[in-house]
């Protein structure tokens, strides 16, 4: 496989030590914790009515895409934009799924929510992203067994390479396993979306390159890169310099 280059240019997240962007913020964690409630109405810089009425996988998906391109100057649009989104996950809209079956199950289904519906499904959240910011390049979900994060960075660098798309955002989203299930101790909720784009075409400083080097094996800057939450701390140590 051919080595695969972009650059890192905007990262945001939520997580449940709070949420943030890498030129604002020089501190991340993402913990094993159930996410508390967050507000993240003053990310948008419009009103988003949208947003009060998603699970909270939606809404944490759509609240870091919004973070990572406002860290990337990309936030504002006039025209639709060839910039894509490929997210990781490993429980996806489970949560979601959960509680909109309990809609289903009373009364054969007459109380099945159509609220509740309109998110079972592990990308509602890309779409509304795309819609939000004129995005009309490469969306999808991949679903990934073990929690690095890293599979939709993989998938996001290929689509660089093949130019289907100018740019795109590449990261995860957790909304944690549903407690009908239990608390596994591997999969820390939140979301985290880094901006990739061809290396010298955002005017903004990038965090430095990204290369695959084949399905399994990213570096950053030079450096191997084991996980998202590694990622970020790597590339806020070169804010920190």
């Amino acid at each position: 496989m051919e080595s695969i280059k972009t650059e890192i240019t905007g990262i945001g997240w939520v997580t449940a030590a709070g949420m943030g962007r890498a030129r604002t913020h020089r501190d991340f964690a993402m913990p094993l914790e159930r996410m508390p409630e967050f507000r993240p109405e003053n990310v948008f810089k419009e009103p988003f009515p949208n947003l009060r009425r998603m699970d909270d996988y939606s809404r944490l998906g759509v609240t870091a895409t919004a973070l990572a391109l406002a860290d990337a100057g990309l936030d504002t649009w006039t025209c639709k934009r060839n910039i894509g989104i490929v997210g990781t996950t490993v429980y996806g809209c489970l949560g979601a799924d959960v509680d909109y079956y309990n809609t289903v199950i009373p009364n054969r289904g007459a109380q099945a929510s159509p609220a509740l519906f309109s998110y079972t499904s592990a990308n509602s959240y890309l779409g509304e992203a795309a819609i939000r910011f004129g995005l009309t390049g490469t969306n999808y979900m991949v679903f990934e067994q073990h929690p690095t994060g890293l599979a939709g960075l993989h998938a996001a660098l290929g689509h660089i390479a093949r130019q289907d798309d100018d740019k795109i955002l590449g990261g995860v989203c957790e909304a944690g396993c549903p407690r009908i299930f239990g608390q596994p101790d591997n999969v820390p909720p939140g979301a985290v979306f880094f901006m990739l784009e061809p290396v010298g075409s955002n005017p903004l400083p990038g965090f430095g390159i990204l290369e695959s080097l084949s399905m399994d094996k990213l570096l950053f800057n030079g450096s191997p890169v084991d996980n998202l939450v590694m990622l970020v701390e790597q590339c806020l140590s070169v804010m920190r310099r």
